[in-house]
């Protein structure tokens, strides 16, 4: 066991515990947000206790669990309480889970973003079951007069080796008089019954059931309904509109224009938005809302130019034909490295904006009275949300309370608030609760799209073909996709990364994984090509790279670890049986490492009427200890198709400025028939703190699958998506 100094009174304990990373609350009733069943009813405590400030046990032993981070689709709802039970030594059967709102005395970091809830909520969470474990120990230890060491638990009952047991729910009582002790001792890994084990969603049964837990979902009495127009194009603003008929329409009860973002008011890195201003059109019910919406005769005017895609693509590729007057990290000498250089391979990839196209379309209810603020919707922020609330309303922080919904899709998306902050704008100049709900064409024409890229590489091979040199150049839209101490950093002695941005008036924010999502494609297709140059196995060529980082790495700013990144690399080489050749079959591989983790992955694909068609997909991670297998699984294997489908079809044009995507109809996304037939996942098993999950399988699946279509078909993909960039039969599509 490792033991832990608590250090605390009970009441930091709450707060100090929770400031290393998510925390966690456990308590409070569960049948605040349900309708229990007759089988529920039967498990109702009669008491509850609270043990301390994150966990309440119920006289029968039944736990309430309520967790704190926002339940986007990655399961933490399940993982996070999986840990705290597995310390706590419970029953998981005897677990129930609960959704926190946002409550930042409490709880920290109650943030669905950078693959990092249970990362950052690992010792917190433990540390929160381990303590309460302890003070039903010694509760039992005092009631029966024997030593706290002679004590053990199992399942929610401690025993004694004379014969005594009792549940946790017979100590619950006495527990919670118990002083939060000075020290505490974790499992050791090996001890491990919950974690590690394949656990069912919580809220699995709900959502089958088709029970409300979205935002969309969300009714209150006397709620009406509200949608938003926003600008037709970027770099325009509202002039003047007519509401005349729409006023008129039945159901309508008010029309006026908002700001969501004022002048004067102190706006945060959550506040992107490039429409603020906007006409609301508020009525009974989403139908009547959107005949009046369309009924609006609205004037624009032309605040700056909008762009073309075409202008875009011209102002990243000028910036990455120079160099950057300061590099972002410079090893050695490039210059003398491609001057005296026997082969130079060099090769640009550019991607475009994508749009997040979340299943569930942003929505947000906002009750908004004189002295307070009632929200409640699917957001990755809420703390950043209340912030804004704060801020744009005037109301102080205590006055604002947030509910976090369940949310049909992140991806980055609802990082930005904007939309909750304009439900509560809405809601404060109708004077009435409302539920804001965009349309698919109001969220994907409103921006806060994936970025556009563009990168060069160049890479300088000796006459023994060994790597000498290693250029990157990268630009995008409002941030550069280059990490320049990522690999090959810190593998080859002439190193140099340039870094460049280009403003736009077109809103960008995180897409999943971001800047990862692009430049790992982009890094590892050109490692292939390297690796042909060079006349090497694609896997050996990256191996002797990593070889030479944990022999003599350049640099101290590496921030990978080589030998784990080359652990996946030889895993996945194993299990899928790389270099035996198959007729018909064409592989390709690739290897990444972001949010802590590092993932390698094989494509084996085929061509069917002129189509690449992905067989299968091998995928090796090591991400330290998996808390659910099953939870781990599903993010793995949907990262691998989202990864697919995007680097495949999906593409945000513009003309003027004005999207010209709008909707499914004419943005492509990946279909049943295009995923992967299979995906093999195989786990390094590990006894390292877990790191992130739900991101970092989507980053090098794309470069996979660009590798297998060379070996398909002679052709190297250098522009997504790839669809329009390689010569494939579209006759299919």
């Amino acid at each position: 066991m490792t033991f832990f100094k608590t250090n605390y009174n009970r009441r930091s304990f709450l707060k100090s515990s929770a400031a290393a990373g998510g925390g966690m609350l456990l308590g409070f009733s569960w049948l605040a947000s349900c309708t229990p069943t007759d089988e529920q009813l039967a498990q109702i405590p009669e008491e509850w206790f609270n043990i301390n400030a994150f966990l309440k046990i119920g006289d029968n032993g039944i736990v309430t669990i309520m967790s704190p981070n926002p339940e986007i689709g990655q399961n933490v709802k399940t993982a996070m309480p999986m840990i705290v039970a597995e310390e706590l030594d419970v029953d998981w059967s005897n677990v129930v889970v609960e959704q926190a709102g946002l409550d930042t005395a409490k709880y920290k970091r109650q943030l669905a973003g950078g693959s990092q809830s249970i990362r950052q909520g690992w010792q917190s969470l433990r540390m929160a079951g381990a303590t309460a474990r302890r003070m039903l120990l010694e509760a039992a230890a005092k009631e029966w007069n024997v030593p706290v060491a002679e004590l053990t638990t199992s399942k929610g009952i401690i025993s004694h080796p004379s014969g005594k047991t009792a549940g946790y729910g017979d100590m619950a009582s006495a527990a919670a008089q118990v002083p939060v002790p000075e020290g505490i001792e974790l499992k050791d890994t090996k001890d491990f019954k919950i974690i590690g084990t394949p656990t069912k969603n919580v809220d699995g049964p709900k959502i089958t059931k088709g029970e409300p837990l979205f935002g969309l979902d969300y009714q209150k009495e006397g709620m009406l309904i509200a949608m938003i127009v926003h600008p037709p194009s970027f770099g325009m603003k509202l002039k003047s509109f007519d509401d005349t008929t729409a006023r008129a329409m039945p159901g309508i009860k008010d029309i006026f224009t908002i700001d969501s973002l004022p002048e004067g008011v102190e706006s945060q890195w959550s506040d992107v938005n490039a429409f603020p201003q906007l006409v609301a059109v508020v009525g009974n019910s989403t139908w009547e809302v959107m005949k009046a919406k369309k009924a609006l005769i609205v004037e624009w005017e032309v605040n700056t130019k909008g762009e073309n895609t075409v202008e875009y693509k011209k102002g990243l590729t000028k910036l990455i034909e120079k160099s950057a007057e300061e590099p972002a990290r410079k090893d050695g000498s490039p210059e003398e490295a491609f001057k005296n250089a026997s082969k130079i391979i060099e090769k640009t990839y550019s991607a475009p904006f994508i749009a997040h196209n979340t299943m569930e379309p942003m929505n947000f209810f906002a009750h908004v009275s004189a002295d307070k603020a009632e929200l409640a919707g699917p957001v990755q922020t809420p703390e950043y949300l209340s912030k804004t609330v704060s801020n744009v309303l005037g109301l102080p922080e205590e006055k604002i309370s947030i509910m976090m919904t369940r949310m049909g899709g992140g991806f980055g998306r609802r990082l930005y608030g904007h939309f909750g902050v304009e439900a509560a704008v809405i809601s404060k100049k109708a004077n009435a609760p409302v539920k804001l709900i965009y349309t698919r064409e109001d969220d994907m024409t409103q921006g806060t799209y994936r970025p556009a890229y563009e990168v060069k590489y160049s890479a300088a091979l000796d006459e023994n073909n060994n790597l000498t040199g290693f250029k990157v150049n990268g630009a995008g839209i409002h941030e550069s996709p280059v990490f320049e101490n990522r690999f090959p950093a810190g593998t080859v002695n002439n190193y140099v990364a340039d870094k460049h941005t280009l403003d736009s008036n077109i809103s960008t924010g995180a897409w999943r994984a971001p800047r990862s999502n692009f430049i790992a494609c982009a890094e590892q297709s050109f490692l292939d090509e390297v690796a042909e140059a060079a006349g090497k196995d694609p896997i050996e060529f990256r191996l002797e790279l990593f070889n030479n980082a944990i022999a003599n790495p350049v640099g101290e700013d590496n921030d990978y670890d080589a030998e784990r990144y080359a652990g996946v690399l030889k895993l996945v080489k194993e299990k899928s049986n790389w270099g035996t050749k198959r007729e018909g079959v064409y592989s390709g591989v690739s290897a990444y490492y972001c949010h802590n983790s590092y993932v390698a992955q094989i494509i084996d694909l085929v061509m069917e009427n002129g189509q690449p068609k992905v067989q299968k997909v091998w995928c090796a991670i090591d991400c330290g200890i998996v808390v659910n297998p099953e939870g781990a699984l599903n993010q793995i294997e949907g990262g691998i198709i989202d990864g697919i489908g995007h680097a495949m079809y999906s593409n945000m044009t513009f003309t003027d400025g004005v999207p010209d995507q709008n909707n499914f109809n004419n943005y492509r996304l990946i279909r049943h028939k295009e995923a992967p037939v299979e995906i093999e996942s195989f786990f390094v098993k590990s006894d390292i703190d877990p790191t992130g999950l739900g991101e970092p399988s989507l980053p090098p699946v794309a470069a996979a699958l660009s590798n297998a279509i060379y070996a398909a078909t002679g052709t190297r993909v250098t522009q997504q998506p790839f669809v329009d960039n390689v010569n494939l039969d579209k006759s299919t599509l």
